[in-house]
């Protein structure tokens, strides 16, 4: 869909003025909503590897003299490129990147406000950006009526580094160390939290969604954020789209491992001072950085237990239902779902260096814990040969296995968990999952039609097409199967017409374009997954 902005002025009170622009159809000059980007919502460390901070009571973006100007997007972390999802600039990369997008609704909003709908996209934590998306049709065109927040967090070795090195370095200063991408889209929280008001936003009706690694970093900040106390809370529903935690993350002896084989591949003499290492770290040009990352054995920069942000014991409180508890306590819902055919984007993202087993599992331990991995393998490839209906190890057995571990098997377990310990959730009423095997033809000219529905290839249905064409035909399937349900979700506890009733129902686009309410056939299968991985985790607990 082609829009044209207009510069719009907003006072945000104390926080003075700012200018951003009113979005409307190039067609027929509608006004669809307005659009604020590039809005600080804290302050850059002066050094790679160190927290955030919020931005102080006194900050204002401008004045009505000189307004900020906020028509722009985000700051883009470094990152590598990937398809032509996320192409390689590193012209545009600024690692001061501690911003976000907001799009408002037209008019006045209600008494309390509009509810608050925060993304945070994906990318494997990786590669991202909010600037790929746009919610402008959804708010004027599908009447979502609600102010969406999109904010940038760090990325890859920026966001996700960890080390003893790197401890010392933090402790030095009162930090903790690691997750700092996570530890960042926690302190956008708390800027919506304490700002969004300003916006036309209820800060007391928020929810927080995410897609593929998005929304795993939705599971983390949600499990985090039911750790704090009640007035301390700031999440009310969350929507957890084509993604799934697995296993309890990567502990620091492991991430250890991972830091030694950057600095050798940088040359960093490993009997250096520890601040020597972390010196040398910090000076070097972020592409470099990025270029050497890519060619260690462990490539994938993920979250680690640093018993700040995720809590050692996060996968037992899941299994002995305190998760669920919680929630409970809380009266939290959640919308769980996946694609289809996740498996063939997932084939494509950094795929095993050989068409072998071995080195499948090698390419498995970048991203999980290898305890984990081996336990995987043992469960998918006991006999230890290609699967009959695997073409090969590279990319058919790889995109499969990644899929079932990031996504559908990993959900059917989460599923499992929140609901079958006893004072556990009623999925019925708290957790709400999906299935979608419908696709915008808009997608055709982004990605191969023989991927089907595949991994974010429904960006147009919760965008209501992210700024592409969208015939009528299409509007009518996206608004009945998921905009209107989940519009009447974010408004808070209530009937909001999903359908699914238990764990096991799945509220399903097909591909015809219809709406379908399906049992789950290969639920118990997704619960067995789990369990095994339980099993393998809990054992070697144990064991230390």
């Amino acid at each position: 869909m082609e829009t044209t902005r207009r510069p719009y002025l907003r006072s945000l009170a104390h926080r003075g003025t700012i200018q951003g622009v009113t979005i409307s159809t190039a067609s027929s000059s509608q006004d669809l909503c307005h659009y604020f980007g590039g809005l600080r919502y804290g302050l850059a460390p002066s050094q790679r590897w160190r927290r955030a901070t919020p931005i102080p009571a006194s900050f204002t973006y401008g004045s009505a003299d000189a307004p900020g100007r906020c028509d722009g997007g985000a700051g883009l972390c470094p990152q590598p490129g990937f398809l032509n999802l996320s192409p390689e600039n590193p012209d545009a990369w600024n690692e001061d990147c501690f911003q976000c997008n907001v799009w408002t609704p037209l008019g006045e909003p209600p008494a309390g406000g509009w509810p608050v709908f925060v993304y945070i996209h994906g990318g494997w934590l990786q590669f991202g950006t909010p600037n790929s998306f746009n919610a402008a049709a959804l708010i004027g065109e599908a009447g979502f009526k609600a102010v969406v927040v999109m904010p940038a967090y760090r990325v890859n070795l920026f966001g996700f580094l960890y080390s003893a090195e790197l401890e010392q370095d933090a402790a030095s200063v009162g930090e903790t160390v690691g997750n700092h991408g996570f530890w960042d889209q926690r302190l956008a929280l708390e800027w919506i939290k304490e700002n969004i008001n300003l916006f036309g936003g209820n800060p007391n009706n928020i929810t927080i969604s995410g897609y593929s690694a998005g929304a795993n970093s939705v599971f983390h900040q949600l499990a985090y954020d039911l750790r704090q106390p009640d007035e301390k809370s700031i999440v009310r529903q969350a929507c957890i789209w084509s993604n799934s935690p697995a296993v309890q993350p990567k502990y620091p002896a492991e991430t250890q491992h991972q830091f030694n084989q950057l600095l050798a591949a940088l040359d960093i003499p490993l009997s250096l001072p520890a601040s020597e290492k972390i010196a040398r770290l910090r000076v070097i040009p972020a592409k470099k950085l990025l270029d050497t990352a890519k060619t260690i054995e462990v490539h994938q920069f993920r979250p680690t237990t640093d018993g700040s942000l995720i809590s050692p014991s996060l996968f037992q409180s899941l299994d002995n239902g305190d998760f669920a508890r919680k929630l409970l306590s809380r009266n939290v819902r959640i919308i769980i779902g996946e694609c289809a055919d996740e498996r063939f984007l997932y084939s494509t993202w950094f795929p095993p260096q050989a068409d072998t087993l071995s080195a499948l599992r090698t390419r498995l331990i970048a991203d999980y814990p290898e305890h984990i991995v081996d336990g995987v393998i043992a469960h998918y490839y006991p006999t230890g040969q290609l699967p009959k209906d695997c073409k090969n190890w590279v990319d058919d057995a790889w995109g499969r296995i990644y899929a079932d571990m990031q996504v559908h098997q990993m959900q059917r377990g989460l599923v499992y968990a929140l609901s079958h310990n006893s004072g556990g959730v009623d999925a019925s009423r708290q957790v709400y999952r999906y299935r979608i095997e419908w696709r915008a033809k808009c997608m055709d000219a982004v990605m191969p039609v023989e991927w089907g529905v595949t991994h974010s290839s429904d960006y147009p249905v919760w965008f209501f097409g992210n700024g592409k064409f969208l015939e009528d035909g299409e509007k009518r399937i996206i608004w009945e199967s998921f905009i209107g349900p989940l519009g009447r979700f974010i408004q808070g506890p209530g009937e909001f017409g999903w359908g699914t009733s238990g764990a096991r129902q799945v509220r399903t686009l097909q591909g015809s374009g219809s709406v379908a309410i399906r049992e789950d056939e290969g639920f118990a299968a997704g619960v067995r997954v789990w369990q095994r991985l339980r099993d393998v985790d809990t054992g070697r607990i144990a064991r230390l």
